[in-house]
């Protein structure tokens, strides 16, 4: 008994401890273009990161500890629902003219307002995307380099998010990801939270031309940062996107480590410390 007492109390602490390193990552807020950059309050370590992000706000922020339905999650049979991507009807313009490109402090992410999806009789506007590192949902037991979150907001305010990973890939003859090679390639330029600089011309069409070749892995979940909302839609991509070797580093340079760890099975009790496996529930 004293043996299992001291052993508890021995794993607590590390579990304490470890919890400062432990990481976490997406979040909805309203922004105009050519407005001031907000920098993000919360972080991805110690006293701001994941496992205290409920004592930044113990009202607000309650579901990152309590909730039931969070995300990320381990994108595994059974947790999800395959959704064909034409039957999104998705549709993004171009945006020659370019778009704004902000550092946050907790990640890179553009404002890209427009272009609508449908989703279960719900008619989305996508709001900005941004990117995770590494990626924060597993493709069945496996992470991947990156992954990119595109936020849509529906006339309720409901929330619907793209999750599409990201790969590199610097092999001879490699087709990357265009959109993604002319965004995070000139990343460097907001590498200080609250900046911001303009992106060339994007051609979402592309993007939307992929997304749509594919299916999309559907589950109910929640923002991956504060206030962890839930009731968000998650639409997981079948589509891996890639970009090269050199591109990469210069995101990794800039956005430093950003990823949640994961959440329990949706629908069940999740546990406070799971980065490390040591499942103490709360």
């Amino acid at each position: 008994m004293h043996f299992k007492a001291v052993a508890g109390l021995v794993l607590l602490t590390f579990a304490n401890q470890a919890s400062a390193s432990c990481a976490y990552g997406t979040i909805l807020q309203p922004r105009a273009e050519g407005g001031t950059v907000k920098v993000n309050t919360f972080g991805y370590a110690g006293e701001k990161g994941p496992a205290r992000w409920i004592n930044l706000d113990p009202t607000k922020n309650a579901l990152c500890t309590y909730g039931t339905k969070q995300s990320p999650i381990d994108m595994t049979a059974g947790s999800f629902t395959v959704v064909p991507g034409r039957n999104l009807s998705l549709s993004i313009a171009d945006r020659a003219p370019g778009t704004e490109f902000e550092n946050l402090g907790t990640t890179v992410e553009v404002v890209a307002k427009g272009g609508n999806m449908t989703f279960g009789n719900v008619q989305y506007t996508l709001q900005q995307f941004h990117f995770h590192l590494p990626s924060e949902h597993l493709d069945n037991g496996t992470s991947m380099a990156m992954e990119m979150h595109m936020v849509w907001q529906g006339p309720a305010g409901q929330i619907a998010v793209i999750g599409s990973f990201i790969d590199v890939n610097d092999a001879a003859g490699t087709k990357n990801t265009a959109i993604l090679e002319d965004v995070l390639g000139s990343v460097e330029k907001i590498a200080r939270p609250g900046t911001k600089t303009k992106t060339g011309a994007l051609k979402m069409s592309e993007l939307v031309n992929v997304l749509s070749a594919g299916s999309f892995q559907t589950y109910e979940g929640s923002l991956t940062t504060p206030p962890c909302s839930e009731g968000v839609r998650w639409l997981v991509s079948t589509q891996k996107l890639a970009i090269q070797l050199s591109t990469f580093k210069k995101a990794r340079s800039v956005i430093g480590f950003n990823s949640r760890f994961l959440q329990n099975n949706v629908g069940t009790k999740k546990p406070k410390h799971n980065c490390l496996g040591l499942g103490i529930s709360v």
